[in-house]
């Protein structure tokens, strides 16, 4: 193995345990948005809270080293990119993500989300136009196994059926397991071809201002609904803004930023999201009083960690075969 071999599989290795790292601060969405829909919370309060919260936490880290003008830059020249990025990663990923939020215990929604492993992957014939355009067969071949233990721990939580809620929740879930990924990839593809430079930080903080407007009609929506937020449910929202708004989006843009030119690599990056689900069990079970998973489930949930076991594999040997013997 080459020095550049080396290189490449440290990168994807890198990049798997920060995504993997990304996945435990996302859980916590589950977790406090379970605790704010058992309040009584209105989901247009529980999406909007987070991102307007999350924008003044990500200004402390946009200080310094000029880390802002190269965004402002960036949204000034193509303003319309970045609008449309941003309602499709952030803003109706979120916003349906909130709505399916009281449908059910905080691993069986994380449990849905799951089908963002193979979601990018699919997404990728019609984003790219290069070599990634190719779905990795194999790693398309793993997430289907992650996504297999998603639907039994779906089915063992269900008992076989869901009522007209579910599936409306379900639904609203899995397309927004769709739309994060693909306004990740489109973001970054954009910036590739305009030859614009932003780490982590500069993207989470560019797409949640370009955001706001949107999310103050969504908190007018909230407010006409439901009257004002109450001070628990300002709390909750502030621990998703931090943990999830803030941690978890800049180490999963960090972690798909450094293989976005490694398709298997960035499949492997994205599945990692598939350990919020084990995280949510957890989670759930010990502050919510969530019933731990069924038999059932516990098979899915093992499928889900051995998925994720060789989507880490397939990634390291995918970055030393890259460049041959």
């Amino acid at each position: 193995m080459n020095t550049s071999q080396r290189a490449l599989r440290r990168n994807a290795l890198i990049a798997v345990a920060v995504a993997l790292a990304s996945a435990f601060f996302f859980t916590f969405t589950y977790v406090f948005n379970r605790v704010a829909a058992q309040d009584a919370g209105h989901w247009a309060w529980i999406a909007s809270l987070r991102y307007l919260l999350t924008l003044p936490m990500l200004l402390p880290l946009m200080r310094g080293n000029n880390a802002m003008r190269p965004v402002l830059t960036a949204i000034h020249s193509h303003p319309l990119k970045w609008l449309k990025f941003t309602t499709i990663g952030f803003v109706a990923f979120y916003l349906l993500l909130a709505f399916a939020s009281d449908s059910g215990p905080a691993w069986l929604i994380a449990g849905s989300f799951q089908f963002t492993v193979v979601a990018g992957m699919l997404c990728a014939p019609f984003i790219y136009t290069d070599a990634r355009a190719k779905v990795p067969a194999t790693a398309l071949g793993v997430a289907c196994v992650i996504l297999l233990g998603v639907l039994m721990m779906q089915w063992s939580h269900a008992n076989g059926t869901l009522d007209r809620a579910g599936w409306i929740a379900l639904l609203c879930v899995l397309i927004s397991a769709v739309l994060y990924p693909l306004g990740n990839r489109l973001l970054l593809l954009h910036l590739e071809r305009t030859g614009e430079s932003l780490n982590a930080v500069q993207r989470t903080f560019g797409m949640t201002l370009v955001s706001t407007p949107i999310w103050l009609a969504v908190a007018l929506f909230a407010y006409l609904q439901s009257g004002w937020p109450g001070w628990h449910q300002i709390a909750l929202a502030a621990g998703v803004a931090l943990s999830s708004g803030v941690i978890a989006t800049v180490l999963f843009f960090a972690a798909t930023g450094r293989v976005r030119k490694q398709p298997v690599a960035l499949a492997a990056a994205e599945a990692m999201q598939a350990a919020e689900l084990v995280f949510a069990a957890v989670i759930g079970a010990m502050f919510l009083n969530d019933a731990l998973p069924a038999p059932l489930a516990i098979a899915g949930g093992a499928c889900v960690v051995g998925g994720i076991v060789m989507m880490a594999v397939l990634a390291s040997r995918d970055a030393t075969e890259a460049n041959g013997p």
